[in-house]
């Protein structure tokens, strides 16, 4: 006899998306609370050109944070910086050479900052 998933609803006309596992819709699904990325706890801050025609970026990677708000600590970098960026795959872009005032900015906040790169 062979045994059925457990199935379930997947869609609600009311809710949306619902989480299979714990039955939530998937803004308050709770079985799958993404844990911020482990790392050395070493937070690394460094400039890339590569890929971009020339222009520059800063890259912060190590943030032990969760994507959301690692994403509202980008929008404050961005803001005081007085430049655009983004959040992909964990690690904060913000456009131009920044690196030593998000070193500043980030010391404040506690972490430990290094400079990466050349």
């Amino acid at each position: 006899m062979k045994k059925h998933s457990s199935g379930g609803l997947v869609y609600s006309t009311d809710q949306g998306r619902m989480c299979p596992e714990c039955r939530e819709p998937l803004e308050q699904c709770r079985c799958k609370a993404k844990s911020p990325p482990k790392g050395d706890g070493v937070v690394r801050v460094q400039r890339e050109t590569k890929g971009r025609k020339g222009k520059g970026v800063t890259l912060v990677t190590g943030i032990p944070l969760p994507e959301k708000e690692l994403k509202a600590l980008a929008k404050e970098l961005k803001g005081k910086c007085g430049t655009g960026g983004t959040v992909r795959d964990g690690v904060v872009e913000i456009q131009g050479d920044q690196r030593d005032l998000l070193v500043m900015l980030l010391q404040a906040k506690g972490w430990v900052v290094k400079k990466a790169g050349g």
